[in-house]
């Protein structure tokens, strides 16, 4: 068994060693996005190699670090996480626009998103939000809002990767096992609370306000 207890680098963020594993023999650990989020474990790699993972505390593994490298062998171990979707909010078209229409519409999207106590990687005029509730959830809330101008969809986890710096994804993939919720509203005088737990499983808590109650976020 191989224990590691540090990463040597990453290949999306580290171009030279990425050239290197690009021409080794490489082992991946595959796994899943919350064993990952885990500091220590034993896997079996895709070649056989059974390894013991212990990184110092509060540490995580992200897609394409790199445990293991010998220029001797030519040979690597790299692990290989199952990412979960991204919802990418797109702010492009809004570039046009006078300074105090990007405000308002730069504000109305804070309040959007920081109403649900969602996560989120800024990046150019890219909003990325990982999955921590249901998809339908999470396009309905901004469906709701319907900020002119604004598009979101839902991409693959490892095609947001590429755009992102090695922090950027630690921020993104490290912290959805966590248990979140969501605010979603529709008919006047209610709206319920949607929990998501690491489990995957989810509940939901309707509430019905009078007009002298007040939720304030």
């Amino acid at each position: 068994m191989k224990i590691f207890s540090e990463v040597i680098g990453n290949i999306h963020g580290d171009k030279n060693l990425a050239e290197k594993i690009e021409k080794a023999s490489v082992e991946y650990l595959d796994l899943d996005q919350w064993t990952a989020q885990k500091s220590r474990f034993i896997v079996t790699g895709d070649k056989g190699t059974q390894c013991a993972v212990a990184l110092k505390r509060n540490t995580q593994l992200i897609e394409g670090d790199v445990l293991e490298y010998d220029p001797d062998t030519n040979s690597a171990i790299v692990a290989r996480i199952e990412l979960s979707p991204v919802f990418v909010i797109d702010l492009a078209a809004i570039e046009k626009e006078d300074k105090l229409k990007i405000i308002q519409t730069c504000i109305e999207l804070g309040h959007a998103i920081g109403n649900q106590h969602w996560p989120a990687v800024i990046k150019g005029t890219k909003v990325y939000i990982p999955l921590t509730v249901d998809k339908k959830v999470m396009k309905s809330v901004m469906d709701t809002h319907a900020i002119p101008e604004v598009t979101y969809e839902f991409q693959a986890g490892k095609e947001v990767i590429p755009y992102l710096a090695p922090h950027e994804i630690r921020n993104l993939f490290g912290g959805t096992a966590q248990e979140s919720h969501a605010h979603v509203h529709g008919d006047p005088g209610m709206h319920a609370h949607v929990h998501t737990h690491p489990d995957g499983t989810a509940h939901v808590h309707p509430h019905v306000h009078d007009d002298e109650h007040h939720h304030d976020h």
